[in-house]
């Protein structure tokens, strides 16, 4: 027996949400680990970073496989990394010396 169509999704949006669990929530979760280094002590957060890498990577690819439209996921994240970047920029400014 074949699958209702009404759940399938286009190939577009399964490339939009493939892409968006292992590219986005890996930008997401570098820039992550990276705002908390210039504002903590980086040693131990790369250290940290190790486990909680993996487990903030892999939340975000499911995250990104349950939601219905893979283009708001990109959005989400794309947004995520920004505002994780901006976060980095002022770290660099407040903290010249770790950078």
């Amino acid at each position: 027996m074949p699958a209702n169509p009404k759940y399938l999704s286009s190939p577009w949006q399964r490339v939009a949400k493939i892409s968006a669990g292992f590219i986005g929530g890996y930008l997401v979760t570098i820039t992550f680990h990276m705002a908390l280094s210039f504002w903590l002590n980086h040693v131990n957060v790369i250290i940290t970073a190790t486990f909680t890498g993996f487990i903030l990577w892999a939340s975000l690819m499911v995250i990104a496989f349950l939601s219905k439209n893979g283009w708001k996921i990109w959005g989400i994240y794309l947004l995520l990394s920004l505002l994780f970047s901006a976060i980095i920029y002022i770290g660099k400014m407040c903290n010249p010396i770790i950078s």
